[in-house]
């Protein structure tokens, strides 16, 4: 029987394994129990061209302190961020790697705010 994190993880493979075919840049997201995590990756899967978390500075900032960065304004907040820093990077169309966490709470709001972002996916 497999634990919930092999879980997690077996069904992140599976969803990596479909975007590869795309070859596209990928928005991958991770999320912890008081922080969470945006990357952009190339489409090769070699580079990162941009990130953003609630863990830098500018954000912890705008949360209004430490220990804030486990909730859904913050993982808007950082969707958006992200947004920007991928357009800067020239990246406009992504696919959305979710890492096997479900599609709901601060990961579907951070995808929002991408998107609102001016991010495709």
């Amino acid at each position: 029987m497999l634990t919930k994190k092999e879980q997690r993880l077996r069904r992140s493979r599976q969803t990596r394994v479909r975007i590869a075919e795309l070859r596209v840049a990928r928005l991958t997201v991770f999320r912890s129990n008081t922080h969470i995590y945006a990357s952009v990756i190339s489409e090769d899967g070699q580079k990162v061209l941009a990130t953003a978390s609630t863990a830098e500075k500018e954000v912890r900032e705008q949360l209004g302190g430490a220990g804030k960065g486990g909730n859904v304004n913050a993982a808007s907040i950082v969707g958006k961020r992200i947004a920007e820093k991928a357009k800067a990077a020239g990246v406009e169309k992504v696919a959305f790697d979710r890492a096997g966490f479900a599609f709901h709470g601060r990961v579907k709001a951070l995808a929002e705010a991408a998107r609102e972002g001016g991010l495709q996916f």
